[in-house]
C-alpha cells in the first residue's frame, strides 16, 4: 500500500488528537508503528515520521525525514505542509535565510488553505534575517486574507510597508 486507505487515515487522525495526552516517546512510536504499515519509502509515512518528531520537540530529526518524504515524492497539501514545517525547523535550528529560501519557493507553488501559513513563516525567518518592514507586511497580508471587513485596507497598508522601505 503506498497510499494509505482512509481507515490508516483515520487512525492519524485519532492519534493526533491524543498529542496533548500522549508522552512524546509514545506517539512517536505509535506514529512510526504506523508508518510502518506502509512500505519503507511511502512518502505519507516519511512525513508523519517527520511529523510526530518536530511537534516533539527532536527538529533536527525530523528535518531529514521530511527531506526523504519530498524526494520520494510527497504530494498535495502534505507536500506543502512538509515544506512549511522544514523552514520552521530549519529556522529554529538558526538558518533563517535558508528557511527564507525555502517558503519564496513554497510561494511560487500555487495557492491554497495554507497560504497564510507560507507568509507567517516566512515572516518570522525574515524577521530574524533583520528584514522587519517585509515581515509585518507579510504577516499583515495573511491576516488580511481572514479578516470579515477591512482585508483590502489592510492589505493596501501592508504593501505599502514594503514600498516605503524601498524608497529609504
Amino acid at each position: 500500500m503506498n497510499r494509505p486507505d482512509d481507515h490508516w487515515e483515520e487512525r492519524l487522525a485519532a492519534l493526533w488528537a491524543e498529542f496533548d495526552a500522549t508522552e512524546a516517546q509514545t506517539f512517536i512510536a505509535r506514529v512510526d508503528a504506523l508508518a510502518a504499515e506502509l512500505p519503507p519509502d511511502a512518502a505519507i509515512g516519511l512525513f508523519e515520521r517527520g511529523g510526530a518528531r518536530d511537534t516533539c520537540g527532536f527538529t533536527e530529526l525530523a528535518i531529514p525525514l521530511y527531506k526523504a518524504a519530498l524526494e520520494n515524492g510527497l504530494t498535495g497539501l502534505r507536500r506543502r505542509r512538509a515544506n512549511i514545517q522544514m523552514a520552521s525547523s530549519i529556522r529554529h535550528l538558526g538558518d533563517p535565510q535558508t528557511a527564507a529560501d525555502l517558503l519564496f519557493a513554497e510561494m511560487q507553488q500555487g495557492s491554497d488553505e495554507l497560504d497564510g501559513a507560507v507568509r507567517g513563516f516566512l515572516a518570522l525567518a525574515l524577521a530574524d534575517l533583520g528584514c522587519e518592514r517585509e515581515a509585518l507586511a507579510l504577516g499583515l497580508t495573511a491576516l488580511a486574507a481572514y479578516l470579515p471587513r477591512y482585508n483590502q485596507s489592510l492589505a493596501r497598508y501592508a504593501q505599502g510597508l514594503i514600498k516605503s522601505s524601498d524608497t529609504v
